[in-house]
Parts: C-alpha cells; structure tokens; sequence
C-alpha cells in the first residue's frame, strides 16, 4: 500500500516562511525531476511521519500537487525527532530507480544450541527495482542458519523485476563461534620502589 501525501504549494520561501509552515504542523519539501520545474511544497507533518514509519519511499501527492514521487534527502533536528525538510523526486510505477532498503532478520538460529552466536553484519541493502515494487524491508529467514553458517546479499529474495547494487559477496549475516578474548596476566616485578630526588641529594654530597 503505498503512503498518501495531501500537499499544499509553498507560495512563500525563506527562513522565517519555513517556520511559520512548521509551527502550522506541516514539513516543508521541494519536489523535482523529470525535467519539470522544481515545486515548494508543505506537508502534513502526521502524514509524513506516517509513511516513514512505514518504511515507505514511494508516494501518491494529491491536493494542489498530484503525481507520484519517492522520499529523498530526509533532514532531521539534531535530535533525529522531526524532520526539518525533505526532497521529492517525480517517479512512474514502472520506472526503475536505485533505492536502500532495510535487511530484517526473522527466526532463530538453530546454530546458537550449538554454542554459536549470530552476527548482523550488513542491515540494509542498495538494489535497482520498479518505483511500484519498492519493498519497505527485505526480510531475511534465519531459521536455518547453523553454526558455520552464513547468508550473503546474493541469497537475498529480491522483489520481482529488482536487481542488486550492492555486491553480492557481502555477508548480511552468520551465526559463528563466539570470539573469547584471553587477558594474560601480567607478572609482578619484586624490587624496592625507587624514592625520587634521593639520587640528586646523594650526588650532590659527592
């Protein structure tokens, strides 16, 4: 299901602009692309963070602004609570477009009752697929992982149509012998400790 977005054109740009469109409860946003003329737009902030909770990168515009568009250079407060702005890029349901995508584990390793522990090495992914086809994570079945074990970006299950970016060497995730750190003790020298200045008061007697 992909996010709905009711915009309003921005008439008015700037600094003090922007915060009156952020205390009214809306985020501000350009959208571009497909050689159109750049938009300034303002966003219910509700909806917003709606589908980026949803994992979504895809949305419908409807409102002063009706198109499709993908989520692009989100920018937080420093807190990471709100977003302060963000971009849109004008995009087809068919039209291929490069996206990052979260890598979700499910299941447990039967490896771990053999002594093993599973590592999350890579948490999300680059791949070129459909706009309609963006998946909002990849989930990824651990529930045959034995110890030794591991899954790379290749055995990932990837949407219809999608193809990777991101090398398929990588290792996403094994289940491996935990690592055991040996402190070594170090031994204690006997010996009197050594009083500063006392040699300077004996050669100065000399």
């Amino acid at each position: 299901m992909t996010d709905v977005l009711n915009v309003q054109i921005r008439e008015q740009i700037g600094t003090n602009a922007v915060k009156k469109v952020r205390s009214a409860g809306f985020t501000p946003a350009v959208l571009y692309g497909h050689g159109q003329a750049s938009v300034s737009l303002s966003v219910p902030q509700d909806q917003l963070q709606a589908a980026i909770r949803h994992g979504s990168q895809l949305v419908e515009l409807q409102g002063e602004v009706q198109d499709s568009a993908l989520i692009r250079e989100v920018q937080w407060d420093t807190f990471g609570h709100n977003v302060l702005h963000f971009d849109l890029v004008r995009v087809r349901a068919g039209e291929k477009v490069e996206v990052t995508v979260a890598l979700t584990l499910r299941g447990e390793a039967p490896g771990i009752k053999d002594g093993g522990v599973v590592e999350h090495l890579l948490h999300e992914v680059e791949m070129e697929c459909p706009a309609g086809s963006i998946p909002s994570e990849i989930e990824i079945n651990i529930n045959h992982l034995e110890l030794g074990d591991a899954v790379k970006v290749s055995d990932l299950e990837l949407p219809s149509g999608a193809s990777l970016v991101t090398d398929g060497d990588i290792v996403v995730v094994h289940c491996v012998e935990p690592t055991v750190v040996e402190e070594e003790a170090a031994e204690a020298v006997p010996g009197e400790p050594e009083v500063i200045g006392a040699r300077d008061e004996e050669e100065s007697e000399d």
